[in-house]
């Protein structure tokens, strides 16, 4: 039997305390703009910060 990728929360906890950064806010105000005039939504950041992981977070979702 393999290995599991998280088994247990001790890495994860760690690794909030070091480079992890939150994008579930980003669903929040996503489903906010919903139903409403806001046809696009911008998601300006740097590069290499994460903008494709976040739509591909959000197509998941």
């Amino acid at each position: 039997m393999g290995m599991y990728l998280n088994p247990g929360n001790a890495g994860f906890r760690s690794m909030i305390k070091g480079s992890y950064v939150d994008k579930t806010g980003l669903i929040a105000y996503i489903n906010s703009t919903l139903g409403t005039s806001a046809k696009l939504t911008c998601v300006s950041r740097p590069r290499r910060f994460g903008k494709s992981f976040a739509a591909k977070m959000l197509c998941a979702y």
